[in-house]
């Protein structure tokens, strides 16, 4: 049996009560997933500063002295805040605890020398740690020596650096770990966590290497035992990170060659209909009716199509492109193909209101050509419904646009080839199985996003779908101007709407939630929508909000659409699809309550037409240094890829609009996608080579990922079908 594989509990310090807390609280239920439960961050233990020493923007620091006196004050019904009042010889610190101050009277001791570690604030003209960890000094000086020096009021700094020597040896970076307030009561806090590793670590055997030689050469990889050694226990900084490179190498190489397997897999499998020709239906489209010129972008990526659709495999390719880039005419001119091959086409939109703009979209291009386009939502019903199963089953409709309603058993098609899947994360995967289920052969896939995904962000989750990309917009299209104004500002904002509709023009007014929960205070839609009907009484306004019936959603939206009202009041329902060229205004009510993919969504509404558009923030004047950073980001770029990289970074890839919407749930050990980019595209590149020469990984130069991966299929998600 692998000692990787035995149970936790059989480890020394923890026994049946830890076992139990290590499996309910972090999942950990063995040698292995301890040993891959890493350190969350490293503190140089190193240095000792003296309090005189402080300011209060330092990071966490370390000092050592003694408590001289607490205070207690009294914060309410049984709540206090405990000071203790600490000195070094240099000058004196308050160590507070709003939590736990009966803990620390109870177990902290006057006179007693302290290793006090925390991060250093100001208050009243005092430096100050709240909740800092203090370690006790004196019990752990291993000489007279170093008592005596410890007890030596001339050299304070000197003395706590040789008891740091002799508490943590040669170490010089501390790992810590994260645990739960569940666990730092029965006393699993980090250190404790730190020292079970530690036990874990001299009892293992060193382990059996997990990536061939050559890799391990080719890329100047540290090698896995030494790695895990150090990551737990670094002797230095430029050590571990040479570990923790091996370790989210190994993570993410492993993910690549499972996604590259899977993908080389399914085109082995699954032949895609040819598509021989470009014939009649695009090339009179292209020469008589196209509505303007393509970007560069846009032929690229239809010669991308057109060469997959040709090659006899069945296409999966992601189309990302922002807002108004011409996504939706490439995918119309890449169905004029199949039409042209003899195949029928289909696009999916995730909302009743995108497909019907899609049908007009479509149809608004096509009115010249003898092509039949119809509808497939859930509004429609009766002879309608009827007329449009009959005529995808004989063939005479050639595009069907629709939501989740084109995948129902009673949905059939003559001869389906080419399959558009707008917005894809909207989609589950079993969804979209049960459409290609309905042709001989997998159609054709071609699937299109306006939130733009991080290179290796895409890698990853998209890992078998080849990626095309539309970078640029149409020629003469207007940047948004984006601005921030405080809601201490709205009177002149009002003045600003009130001008752009006099000019002609119309606005979206945007609200964070339907309704105010107990907890929160946000603006409620309802309130504010009567609030400001009485701002502008001389406009006509729309109303709406996910709650509403979709027959009453869509005669609101359809108000605005036409111009009837001037200003539509709304959620986020709005983020996706919908498009009035005539609407310039996007204002944004409590923009700091969404997030940056959602807040460049919404500002893809305006910026449609030929007139200036404009984007406004309104937030309160109070903001964490995270909002400040994406209302900054907003304000300073419209360019959907920057935005989708600092989303990436500021919320994590599990966070992400597409990443929980597709269910998929980024279980990384160490490896960070967001800031690990760099080992992403090394460990593609390392695999990809690799599943050329040998898809199955079985020759006796691969035995060790064969290996490998057979085990990760035990335990892990199987990264190859996450999209």
């Amino acid at each position: 049996m692998d000692i990787l594989s035995q149970d936790i509990k059989y480890l020394p310090g923890v026994g049946p009560q830890r076992k139990k807390m290590l499996s309910n609280e972090l999942r950990i239920e063995t040698y292995g997933d301890l040993l891959e439960y890493y350190p969350y961050k490293y503190v140089d233990r190193s240095k000792v500063y003296t309090i005189h020493e402080l300011t209060g923007d330092m990071p966490f620091v370390q000092v050592v002295g003694h408590i001289l006196s607490f205070e207690t004050f009294p914060m309410g019904p049984r709540k206090e805040r405990v000071v203790a009042h600490f000195t070094d010889g240099t000058a004196i610190a308050d160590l507070t605890w709003f939590n736990g101050g009966k803990y620390a009277k109870q177990n902290y001791k006057i006179g007693t020398k302290y290793l006090v570690f925390g991060k250093p604030t100001v208050f009243n003209n005092r430096i100050n740690f709240t909740h800092p960890d203090l370690e006790s000094l004196e019990c752990r000086v291993e000489s007279v020596e170093f008592a005596t020096a410890i007890d030596s009021e001339t050299d304070t700094t000197a003395a706590a650096n040789s008891t740091l020597y002799t508490l943590n040896s040669k170490l010089r970076l501390q790992p810590y770990y994260n645990t739960t307030e569940k666990m730092k009561k029965s006393g699993l806090n980090s250190r404790a966590i730190e020292r079970l590793t530690k036990t874990l670590i001299e009892k293992l055997p060193p382990l059996t290497e997990t990536l061939p030689d050559f890799i391990i050469a080719e890329r100047h990889l540290m090698g896995r035992d030494e790695a895990f050694r150090i990551v737990h226990y670094p002797q230095n900084a430029k050590d571990l990170e040479r570990a923790r490179v091996r370790l989210k190498f190994e993570e993410l190489f492993y993910i690549q060659l499972n996604i590259l397997r899977y993908a080389s897999d399914q085109r082995r499998k699954y032949r895609g209909y040819v598509f021989s020709v470009v014939g009649n239906a695009f090339n009179t489209f292209y020469s008589q009716y196209l509505p303007f010129p393509l970007t560069e972008a846009q032929k690229r990526v239809i010669r991308e199509i057109r060469k997959d659709t040709g090659s006899g495999r069945q296409m999966n390719r992601l189309l990302q492109g922002d807002v108004g880039s011409g996504k939706t005419l490439v995918a119309l001119m890449s169905m004029l193909i199949a039409i042209d091959n003899g195949y029928q086409a289909c696009i999916m939109a995730p909302t009743e209101i995108l497909a019907e703009q899609h049908l007009q979209t479509i149809m608004a291009f096509l009115k010249d050509m003898d092509i039949r386009v119809a509808l497939l939502t859930g509004i429609v019903k009766g002879k309608r419904r009827k007329e449009v199963l009959d005529g995808l089953l004989d063939g005479t409709i050639h595009i069907l646009v629709g939501t989740h309603a084109v995948i129902e058993d009673t949905v059939q098609f003559a001869r389906l080839g080419f399959v558009v899947v707008d917005e894809q994360h909207r989609f589950g995967v079993a969804q979209r199985a049960k459409l290609w289920s309905k042709s001989a052969n997998p159609p054709h896939v071609l699937v299109m996003t306006a939130t733009p995904i991080p290179r290796t962000l895409a890698m990853t989750l998209y890992g078998d779908l080849d990626v095309s990309v539309i970078d640029e917009l149409p020629p003469g299209r207007k940047p948004v101007r984006t601005t921030h104004v405080f809601d201490s500002r709205m009177t002149s904002l009002y003045d600003g709407i009130r001008q752009q509709i006099n000019e002609g023009r119309q606005v979206y007014i945007v609200f964070p939630l339907i309704e105010e929960s107990e907890k929160s205070d946000l603006k409620n839609l309802e309130d504010g929508f009567e609030v400001l009907k009485q701002v502008f009484p001389e406009f006509r306004l729309s109303k709406v909000h996910g709650k509403m019936k979709p027959k009453d959603k869509e005669e609101e939206m359809q108000r605005f659409v036409c111009g009837e009202t001037q200003i539509l009041v709304a959620t986020t329902v709005i983020e996706v699809g919908v498009n009035v060229p005539n609407a310039s205004v996007m204002v944004i009510l409590e923009a700091q309550r969404f997030g940056l993919s959602q807040l460049h969504q919404l500002r893809g509404r305006v910026g449609r037409g030929a007139d200036q558009s404009f984007c406004i923030l309104v937030t309160p004047y109070k903001l964490s240094e995270d909002t400040r950073k994406r209302i900054d980001i907003m304000c300073d770029t419209n360019d959907g890829f920057r935005i989708a990289e600092a989303d990436l970074k500021l919320r994590g890839p599990g966070d992400l609009e597409g990443t929980q919407q597709s269910g998929m749930a980024f279980d990384l050990k160490i490896a960070d996608i967001a800031r690990d980019g760099q080992l992403v595209q090394m460990a593609r590149d390392t695999a990809q080579p690799i599943i050329e020469e040998d898809p199955e990984c079985k020759s006796d130069k691969y035995a060790i990922l064969w290996k490998r991966l057979r085990e990760l299929r035990k335990t892990n998600i199987n990264w190859g079908v996450i999209s």
